[in-house]
């Protein structure tokens, strides 16, 4: 399994919702479905690691631009 992202406070609030709403239904009943709250729990997580890569690439770019610019700067 991968190693969970680090999750901003609103993707840990809506987890902590979801997890509650499910715990609910399984008060009411251990049979009760709860697919659909098992979905939307594991959209956050998949969105929360595509962040993650998504700022990761965001940050070695912008290390390559700055080294580009030090190095146009030290030739002048």
């Amino acid at each position: 399994m991968a190693k969970d992202p680090k999750f901003t406070t609103g993707e840990i609030a809506k987890m902590a919702w979801l997890t509650a709403r499910m715990a609910k239904r399984g008060i009411a009943s251990e049979t009760v479905y709860q697919g659909d709250l098992e979905k939307k729990f594991t959209k956050i997580v998949d969105g929360a690691r595509e962040r993650e890569e998504r700022e990761a690439l965001d940050g070695v770019e912008a290390e390559k631009a700055a080294r580009k610019a030090r190095a146009k700067n030290a030739k002048q």
